[in-house]
């Protein structure tokens, strides 16, 4: 129901994961039989879960942990990676620098050129462990490396920004062709970020093999209080979701959706998935992960622009490691380790036996869902209440 804000101003609810909660059905699943897996073109994922590009969550070394734990692991390719023959050095100063110094110095630091040479390099220190290897660029830069990073032997390559949009307009630029450029690659191409039903099918529409869900709700985002744009997570992967299946109606291809960011909690990956997720991307919660290069620290992707940043360095510490994140067991009370036991247990009670059958489950408006019944753990800062 839309909400009258004054004069002719209709407004319609969204909802955020915060808000809602999942309804179990009549009958339940061994948690230990369901499937989370998901597909992307003509590979399988045995996880369902994707660590977002971001230079505190991501390096060589981690892509290949993630992976040879079934998940996958993106790579910015206009990080420090490419930028430093020897990114830790650089991480280090980053995690050192006090509060007020840190987004200075980031920017400061992303000024260094991009090398292609290390693209290269990175790509294929990732393939000789035998795990696959993906990779992201903004739209700017997406025609050039992602030449470079196919014949390298990239598996998937993302193009990401803040807002994505098929009819982008400039009279200063060349305006990127995302139609022209999937039906380039022989590769897999991710495209994001989207909000809207309309955006998503122009897309899908386009040639993407998977759409990213998700303006502003990450950890370290500042996007949507700098520049005021954003729909929290269930609304938005709930339309696009709707746009994926009217375009499976349509032309019989199914487009995979990943909400991308504002998941803190197994729960709320649970609630991605009943929103209409097939895979979600995470950031801050594997940034606390001790394979991560950020030492305890996660910033933003658009932290370092040099004009308006939109993203902050903040600090997560280590909790654990990323299996202990992943698969656990998990060792603390919050909900954020064991994500994909989390997945699987909900998905049991639920009465579900895989992601698709996710898509079907009840969803309630609750509001209370977050702190019914859990006064103590709110005073003394434990479980739900830290």
């Amino acid at each position: 129901m839309d909400i009258v804000i004054g004069g002719n101003r209709r407004l319609r609810r969204a909802y955020g994961f915060d808000e809602v909660a999942l309804v179990p059905g009549r009958c339940t699943v061994n948690p230990n039989e369901v499937d989370v897996s998901w597909r992307l073109g003509d590979k399988n994922y045995k996880m369902p879960i994707l660590a977002a590009a971001m230079d505190g969550v991501v390096d060589v070394e981690f892509a290949i942990a993630m992976g040879k734990l079934g998940g996958c692991a993106v790579l910015n390719l206009e990080g420090v990676q490419t930028r430093y023959e020897n990114p830790d050095q650089v991480l280090e100063k980053i995690a050192k620098a006090e509060p007020e110094e840190a987004t200075k110095l980031v920017q400061k630091i992303y000024q260094e050129s991009i090398k292609e040479d290390l693209i290269v390099k990175r790509i294929t220190q990732i393939k000789e462990s035998g795990c696959n290897c993906v990779v992201s660029a903004i739209p700017q830069r997406a025609e050039k490396f992602g030449k470079i990073a196919q014949s390298s032997g990239c598996d998937i390559f993302v193009v990401q920004s803040t807002v994505a949009s098929v009819e982008h307009k400039s009279s200063e630029y060349a305006i990127f062709d995302y139609k022209k450029f999937c039906s380039g690659m022989k590769i897999p191409v991710i495209v994001g970020n989207c909000v809207t039903y309309q955006v998503a099918m122009d897309l899908m529409k386009s040639g993407a093999a998977a759409i990213l869900v998700g303006i502003g709700p990450g950890a370290a985002c500042t996007t949507r209080g700098v520049l005021g744009i954003g729909v929290p997570q269930v609304t938005a992967t709930a339309d696009v979701a709707a746009a994926r299946d009217d375009y499976f109606k349509e032309t019989k291809k199914y487009i995979s959706v990943i909400t991308d960011g504002g998941m803190r909690t197994g729960g709320d990956i649970c609630k991605a998935f009943a929103s209409g997720a097939d895979a979600v991307m995470i950031g801050s919660s594997l940034a606390r992960a001790k394979e991560a290069p950020g030492r305890g620290y996660h910033w933003g992707m658009a932290t370092p622009h040099y004009n308006l940043p939109r993203g902050t360095r903040i600090y997560v510490g280590e909790t654990g490691s990323l299996e202990e994140i992943l698969l656990g067991p998990a060792r603390v009370d919050d909900g954020s380790q064991n994500l994909i036991g989390a997945l699987q247990t909900a998905m049991g009670s639920l009465g579900v036996e895989n992601i698709k059958q996710m898509h079907e489950v009840e969803i309630i408006i609750a509001p209370s869902i977050q702190t019914e019944g859990k006064l103590f753990q709110r005073v003394q800062g434990v479980g739900m209440g830290k």
